[in-house]
């Protein structure tokens, strides 16, 4: 059975994922509720999203959905659930799921770094050119010259050739 998701929310309330999908047999666009069962705004999202993409009943139509957009609409639901408005809400949440060029990433605990690190590589997959595009180029050299930047200062220690070292 071949499945292609189309679109991916949530339900506050009662709490529960909500998949439009195409279904590859039929060729016909249908939606599936997953209801959230024991879902509290305390509740671990990376635990409540393994479990849901390793569920029998809905595995064939999460398969293909990124483990990071769930555990962010998940988020969403907690913050609602908290009390907090929509917009604050998903202000919240994307403010937690940024990733600061500036932010000194030894300072997180283990969790929050395993987190930053994912949406890093969700980041890189996103863009990253593959075979398949039209546009990809392979072996690109590019020459990174200091186009209206100070000048660049030569370091003794790398003055020298590679024949100058005794081995």
């Amino acid at each position: 059975m071949s499945i292609e998701p189309l679109k991916c929310g949530i339900k506050i309330e009662p709490p529960a994922l909500v998949l439009t999908y195409l279904d590859g047999k039929t060729g016909k666009k249908r939606q599936r509720t997953m209801p959230l069962r024991n879902f509290t705004s305390r509740v671990g999202v990376t635990r409540v999203a393994e479990e849901l993409k390793s569920n029998p009943r809905h595995r064939k139509y999460l398969e293909s959905v990124p483990t990071l957009q769930m555990e962010k609409l998940f988020r969403i639901i907690q913050e609602r659930l908290r009390g907090l408005s929509l917009n604050d809400s998903l202000d919240k949440v994307k403010e937690e799921l940024k990733v600061d060029p500036d932010e000194d990433l030894n300072k997180l605990n283990d969790a929050e770094l395993k987190t930053k690190k994912h949406i890093m590589d969700e980041s890189f997959e996103k863009n990253r050119k593959k075979q398949e595009d039209p546009d990809f180029v392979y072996d690109v050299e590019v020459d990174f010259e200091n186009v209206g930047g100070p000048a660049i200062e030569s370091s003794g220690w790398d003055s020298g050739s590679d024949s100058d070292l005794d081995f």
